[in-house]
């Protein structure tokens, strides 16, 4: 079974998101489309005409978002057949969290062995 098939968004705390992103339109070109940061476009290489993304995105540095963990940065794991793997998951003793049904998709998460959250999410086709 495929699990992880790439990185759907990196998120990180910031002192003064819209500051940064002005920053970092700025000085990098990357552009904030919507609150959530930044689109990157990209093709998918077993299916070159569907277009995926991956989202940039700063969040306030008080969110409640990342909790439990303290760390600074969350990763979203791109995945296919996410009820399978919450069934894996939990079988192997982890606590998950969710899924939760989006528009975008199905989302669940689950914490590293060093307190990292992990967001996984399985795209609604069409995102």
């Amino acid at each position: 079974m495929k699990k992880v098939t790439g990185i759907g968004g990196i998120f990180f705390k910031s002192k003064d998101p819209e500051k940064l992103k002005a920053w970092y339109q700025s000085h990098l070109g990357i552009e904030a489309t919507d609150e959530a940061g930044a689109i990157f476009e990209w093709r998918d290489a077993d299916d070159p005409d569907k277009t995926e993304y991956t989202v940039w995105g700063p969040f306030p540095r008080d969110t409640e978002y990342f909790r439990p963990s303290n760390a600074p940065f969350m990763i979203n794991y791109r995945v296919q057949h996410l009820d399978e793997l919450i069934d894996e998951l939990r079988e192997s003793g982890l606590e998950v969290s969710g899924p939760q049904e989006h528009p975008e998709g199905i989302f669940a998460w689950v914490m590293d062995p060093e307190g990292n959250k992990i967001e996984l999410w399985e795209p609604v086709a069409g995102t």
